[in-house]
Protein backbone atom coordinates (compact mmCIF):
# COMPACT_ATOMS: atom_id res chain seq x y z
CA UNK A 1 0.00 0.00 0.00
CA UNK A 2 1.38 3.41 -0.98
CA UNK A 3 1.73 6.13 1.61
CA UNK A 4 -0.53 9.10 1.00
CA UNK A 5 1.58 12.26 0.93
CA UNK A 6 -1.15 14.85 0.47
CA UNK A 7 -4.87 15.06 1.18
CA UNK A 8 -5.41 15.62 -2.54
CA UNK A 9 -4.53 11.95 -3.10
CA UNK A 10 -7.44 10.82 -0.90
CA UNK A 11 -10.34 9.56 -3.01
CA UNK A 12 -12.76 10.69 -0.30
CA UNK A 13 -11.44 14.27 -0.61
CA UNK A 14 -11.68 14.09 -4.43
CA UNK A 15 -15.29 12.90 -4.20
CA UNK A 16 -15.99 15.74 -1.77
CA UNK A 17 -14.61 18.30 -4.23
CA UNK A 18 -16.73 16.77 -6.99
CA UNK A 19 -19.82 17.12 -4.79
CA UNK A 20 -19.04 20.79 -4.04
CA UNK A 21 -18.69 21.53 -7.75
CA UNK A 22 -22.06 19.91 -8.43
CA UNK A 23 -23.68 21.83 -5.57
CA UNK A 24 -22.41 25.17 -6.85
CA UNK A 25 -23.78 24.47 -10.33
CA UNK A 26 -27.17 23.34 -9.03
CA UNK A 27 -27.62 26.25 -6.64
CA UNK A 28 -27.01 28.78 -9.43
CA UNK A 29 -30.60 28.10 -10.49
CA UNK A 30 -32.11 28.59 -7.01
CA UNK A 31 -34.35 31.64 -6.55
CA UNK A 32 -32.46 34.90 -5.99
CA UNK A 33 -34.35 35.43 -2.73
CA UNK A 34 -32.42 32.40 -1.38
CA UNK A 35 -28.97 33.83 -2.16
CA UNK A 36 -28.30 34.68 1.49
CA UNK A 37 -30.49 31.92 2.85
CA UNK A 38 -30.68 28.32 1.77
CA UNK A 39 -28.25 28.71 -1.16
CA UNK A 40 -25.55 30.07 1.13
CA UNK A 41 -26.20 27.39 3.76
CA UNK A 42 -26.03 24.58 1.20
CA UNK A 43 -22.82 25.88 -0.30
CA UNK A 44 -21.13 26.36 3.07
CA UNK A 45 -22.12 22.86 4.23
CA UNK A 46 -20.79 21.30 1.02
CA UNK A 47 -17.48 23.20 1.16
CA UNK A 48 -17.05 22.12 4.77
CA UNK A 49 -16.85 18.44 3.80
CA UNK A 50 -13.58 18.36 1.79
CA UNK A 51 -12.23 21.27 3.86
CA UNK A 52 -12.48 19.22 7.05
CA UNK A 53 -10.93 16.20 5.38
CA UNK A 54 -7.99 18.38 4.33
CA UNK A 55 -7.69 20.02 7.75
CA UNK A 56 -7.76 16.66 9.51
CA UNK A 57 -5.04 15.35 7.21
CA UNK A 58 -2.92 18.37 8.02
CA UNK A 59 -3.13 17.67 11.75
CA UNK A 60 -0.92 14.59 11.26
CA UNK A 61 -2.52 12.39 13.90
CA UNK A 62 -5.11 9.63 13.59
CA UNK A 63 -7.13 11.02 16.49
CA UNK A 64 -7.31 14.48 14.93
CA UNK A 65 -8.04 13.05 11.49
CA UNK A 66 -10.85 11.01 12.99
CA UNK A 67 -12.27 14.09 14.69
CA UNK A 68 -12.31 16.04 11.43
CA UNK A 69 -13.85 13.11 9.55
CA UNK A 70 -16.69 13.21 12.08
CA UNK A 71 -17.12 16.94 11.46
CA UNK A 72 -17.18 16.27 7.70
CA UNK A 73 -19.91 13.67 8.29
CA UNK A 74 -21.91 16.20 10.26
CA UNK A 75 -21.63 18.66 7.38
CA UNK A 76 -22.65 15.93 4.93
CA UNK A 77 -25.84 15.24 6.91
CA UNK A 78 -26.51 18.97 7.22
CA UNK A 79 -26.15 19.27 3.44
CA UNK A 80 -28.49 16.37 2.80
CA UNK A 81 -31.12 17.90 5.09
CA UNK A 82 -30.89 21.24 3.31
CA UNK A 83 -31.15 19.56 -0.09
CA UNK A 84 -34.28 17.70 1.01
CA UNK A 85 -35.81 21.06 1.90
CA UNK A 86 -34.70 22.57 -1.43
CA UNK A 87 -36.21 19.61 -3.27
CA UNK A 88 -39.46 19.93 -1.31
CA UNK A 89 -39.56 23.59 -2.36
CA UNK A 90 -39.04 22.53 -6.01
CA UNK A 91 -35.76 24.43 -6.33
CA UNK A 92 -34.22 21.60 -8.36
CA UNK A 93 -35.39 18.82 -10.65
CA UNK A 94 -35.98 15.50 -8.87
CA UNK A 95 -33.45 13.66 -11.06
CA UNK A 96 -30.71 16.13 -10.04
CA UNK A 97 -31.72 15.77 -6.39
CA UNK A 98 -31.55 11.96 -6.66
CA UNK A 99 -28.15 12.13 -8.36
CA UNK A 100 -26.76 14.32 -5.57
CA UNK A 101 -28.27 12.06 -2.90
CA UNK A 102 -26.44 9.12 -4.52
CA UNK A 103 -23.18 11.09 -4.31
CA UNK A 104 -23.93 11.88 -0.67
CA UNK A 105 -24.60 8.21 0.10
CA UNK A 106 -21.34 7.19 -1.54
CA UNK A 107 -19.41 9.85 0.37
CA UNK A 108 -21.15 8.86 3.60
CA UNK A 109 -20.03 5.24 3.19
CA UNK A 110 -16.47 6.34 2.37
CA UNK A 111 -16.26 8.66 5.38
CA UNK A 112 -17.73 5.99 7.67
CA UNK A 113 -15.21 3.45 6.41
CA UNK A 114 -12.34 5.93 6.73
CA UNK A 115 -13.39 6.69 10.30
CA UNK A 116 -13.65 2.99 11.18
CA UNK A 117 -10.24 2.23 9.69
CA UNK A 118 -8.64 5.08 11.63
CA UNK A 119 -10.00 3.65 14.88
CA UNK A 120 -9.42 -0.04 14.01
CA UNK A 121 -6.59 -0.30 11.46
CA UNK A 122 -6.12 -4.07 11.82
CA UNK A 123 -9.76 -5.14 12.06
CA UNK A 124 -11.79 -5.81 8.88
CA UNK A 125 -14.68 -3.35 8.53
CA UNK A 126 -17.89 -5.41 8.88
CA UNK A 127 -19.83 -2.95 6.70
CA UNK A 128 -17.51 -3.28 3.71
CA UNK A 129 -15.93 -6.64 4.46
CA UNK A 130 -12.55 -4.99 3.82
CA UNK A 131 -9.59 -4.28 6.03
Amino acid sequence: MAIVKTYKELLVWQKGISLVSKIYKVTEDFPRRETYGLTDQIRRASVSIPSNIAEGFGRRSKAEMGRYIQIALGSLYELETQLILASNLNYMPINIFQEIVRQISELDAMLQSFSFNLRHPKIPNPKTNQS
